[in-house]
């Protein structure tokens, strides 16, 4: 379970891309319902990285807002691919960059390998790459799990959104940071519940 000192490490690395999202890599975003369209969208990007990365690719999870139906989002699929050895997306980054992709090293996340598209001004895929066993893919499981396994959760966390979103329409700092005390407080009781549940026998840790 991930310690409070990676938790606060990860938030300030939050807060520092959000920043830096003004900048160089700014793009447009906007807010919609629920589109089922979105797991459709997940799976052929998870196809396309397949092709690139071959074996090396051992898992692909559908994180984020968008893998949760129901919950209203950005309409951005944020993507965690799995990887053997980090360092084989480093190795693809000019592959990456050839089919339309961003890349932005760990990008304020130690182990992590951030990938982006985009299409116009608006982005449509943020990519998280881990190395198998990364203690990070568990935190990011756990909150989409708890949000689909409580819709109370989801609903609540719908209702925040829709109204930060309302206040700051074209603000992503101010977006990001209007959820964050929410998200902090879900993501430790979330990540305690989805271990009980493996240890239970109810699902599995897949690292």
């Amino acid at each position: 379970m991930a310690t409070d000192e990676t938790r606060i490490k990860h938030r300030c690395a939050v807060f520092a891309v959000n920043r830096i999202m003004n900048g160089a890599m700014a793009s447009r975003y906007t807010f919609m319902e629920y589109s089922p369209d979105w797991p459709r969208m997940f799976e052929e990007e998870a196809a396309g990285l397949r092709v690139v990365f071959g074996v090396a690719l051992t898992l692909v999870h559908h994180i984020g807002s968008t893998s949760v139906p129901g919950l209203a989002a950005k309409p951005i699929i944020d993507v965690l691919p799995v990887v053997r050895e980090i360092g084989l997306v480093d190795r693809l980054a000019p592959k990456l960059q050839e089919l339309g992709y961003r890349t932005w090293g760990e990008y304020g996340i130690p182990g992590r390998r951030f990938v982006t598209r985009d299409a116009g001004e608006f982005r449509t895929h943020n990519l998280h790459f881990f190395a198998d066993g990364d203690a990070q893919i568990v935190r990011h499981l756990a909150f989409c799990e708890y949000l689909r396994e409580h819709r109370e959760v989801r609903d609540e966390y719908a209702a925040l959104k829709r109204e930060v979103y309302a206040r700051h329409p074209a603000d992503i700092d101010a977006y990001g940071e209007g959820k964050n005390a929410w998200i902090k407080r879900v993501e430790r009781v979330a990540e305690e519940w989805y271990l009980r549940r493996v240890a239970k026998g109810c699902g599995e840790v897949v690292l």
